[in-house]
C-alpha cells in the first residue's frame, strides 16, 4: 500500500515525520516530541466479523463496551496484533488512519475532531504522517464518537 501516493493522487495535505523504528505509541511520541493525545493509533477491531478502523489518541484505550453500544452487539473483537495487516495492509506501528486494504468502515474518537492536525501511523514503522482530522472523516466517510475510556 503507497500511502504517500494515496494522498497526493486525492490531494490531502499532509506532512512526513521520519522517526527511528517503534511499534508502540508512547515511543514514538517521545521520540518525536509530539503530543500523546495527537499521536493516534488506528485499532483494526472485528465487529460481528467485519474489519472496523478505530481511530483514538495514543493517550487512551479504546473503550470495549462503547463500542459494542455503537455497533449495537457484542460481538467485538480487537484484531491480534500480528493479524492486523491483513486487514490494514500496513505493518503494526505504521497503520495509518485512511487507506486501508480490508476495511470499509472508520469510527473517529470524539476528542481527536477538533484538533487543526492529528498524528497517525505513516506507512511504516519508521513514519509518522500529520493529516487534518476533516480530511480523514471526508475520505473515510468516518463515524465521530465517543469511543475511549
Amino acid at each position: 500500500m503507497d500511502l504517500e501516493a494515496y494522498l497526493k493522487e486525492n490531494k490531502i495535505w499532509h506532512n512526513f515525520t521520519e522517526k527511528p523504528l517503534t511499534i508502540h505509541t508512547r515511543d514514538a511520541a517521545r521520540l518525536t516530541g509530539i503530543a500523546l493525545e495527537r499521536l493516534t493509533k488506528s485499532l483494526i477491531f472485528l465487529v460481528d466479523a467485519e474489519p472496523v478502523v478505530v481511530i483514538i489518541p495514543g493517550n487512551r484505550k479504546a473503550s470495549m463496551e462503547k463500542l459494542k453500544k455503537l455497533f449495537m452487539t457484542k460481538d467485538v473483537s480487537l484484531v491480534p496484533f500480528e493479524n492486523a495487516s491483513e486487514y490494514s495492509g500496513y505493518e503494526p506501528g505504521g497503520t495509518p488512519p485512511l487507506h486501508h486494504k480490508n476495511v470499509k468502515k472508520t469510527i473517529i474518537d470524539r476528542s481527536l475532531v477538533d484538533y487543526a492536525t492529528i498524528y497517525g501511523g505513516g506507512g511504516s514503522r519508521t513514519k509518522i504522517v500529520e493529516l487534518k482530522p476533516e480530511d480523514i472523516i471526508r475520505l473515510t466517510d468516518a463515524t465521530i464518537a465517543d469511543v475511549v475510556e
